[in-house]
């Protein structure tokens, strides 16, 4: 199985054969997010980021097949010419792009409406494109220390104004992975060793926290910079105007909100989307 957690801000290159035979490479931009079916349950593709023209001009995102690519130790390599790209390869596969979701980042909660939190990733077969599992979790840190709920594609019931809706099991599963959670099971194996491996353990959860607090520090440093740089992104599309520093301040504030609102609660169909950001935007 793939997570498409591993494939995201990855290059992608298309590749050419010259007369002579020498292929040659090309990078076409990097991943950016995950396209599922309309059931939910299938990886159809990825979109791709292209770079801005002459580093100003926005270019739209790209498309490419989720059976179209190897990876390589460079990135994702297209592995069918024209076919692994935008219409061709939503022609070949069949796809209602217009009825495509986008799982991750949006919002999950049970049939009777209890929010379990956000999808973080997805595990895949990348041969068939069938989904194995989300990853359910918070923010970053609470990841690390206490890891993610894994919810098996089975428990999938659909998508309804802007949440993943599972099956109420889904509530009751246990956490997987964490520092904290790890360190806990440390202890525990620990005592029944005796006392000397018992101090050794809990040693290693103080530090597993700690960490976790070093790795906090580290969160707000790249948030604070994610802001700024989602402040000026969002400056150029809504064409948000130079003010004093207090109003730029708020202006940025509501920008980074707006999209990171849109982008984690993407539930709306894939066709709609930049209808919705738009929305947002204003």
């Amino acid at each position: 199985m793939t997570r498409v957690g591993q494939l995201y801000r990855l290059h992608v290159f298309s590749e050419t054969t010259s007369r002579s035979g020498k292929v040659k490479q090309k990078s076409v931009g990097r991943v950016h997010m995950t396209v599922y079916a309309p059931d939910g349950k299938h990886v159809v593709g990825f979109t791709i980021t292209q770079p801005d023209i002459a580093g100003m001009v926005k270019r739209p995102d790209l498309f490419i097949a989720y059976d179209a690519f190897k990876v390589t130790d460079k990135g994702l390599v297209a592995t069918m010419g024209d076919e692994s790209f935008d219409d061709k390869a939503r022609a070949r596969l069949g796809i209602d792009w217009d009825s495509c979701l986008m799982w991750t980042g949006m919002d999950a909660k049970t049939t009777d409406g209890k929010e379990l939190g956000y999808i973080d990733d997805v595990s895949y077969d990348p041969k068939t494109g069938e989904v194995e599992k989300f990853f359910v979790g918070d923010d970053g840190l609470a990841r690390k220390l206490v890891g993610t709920v894994e919810i098996p594609v089975s428990m999938l019931r659909g998508y309804h104004k802007g949440y993943m809706i599972v099956d109420p099991e889904a509530a009751t599963l246990e956490l997987n992975g964490g520092l904290a959670a790890k360190a806990g099971e440390n202890v525990a194996k620990a005592k029944l060793k005796g006392k000397e491996d018992a101090k050794k353990a809990s040693k290693a959860a103080t530090e597993a926290v700690d960490k976790g607090s070093h790795e906090l520090g580290r969160a707000i440093s790249r948030t604070k910079k994610a802001m700024d740089e989602s402040k000026v992104e969002y400056e150029k599309a809504a064409g948000v105007k130079k003010t004093s520093s207090a109003k730029k301040g708020d202006a940025g504030q509501e920008a980074a909100k707006a999209v990171g609102r849109q982008i984690g609660k993407m539930g709306s169909m894939f066709g709609s989307f930049m209808d919705e950001y738009k929305k947002a935007s204003k």
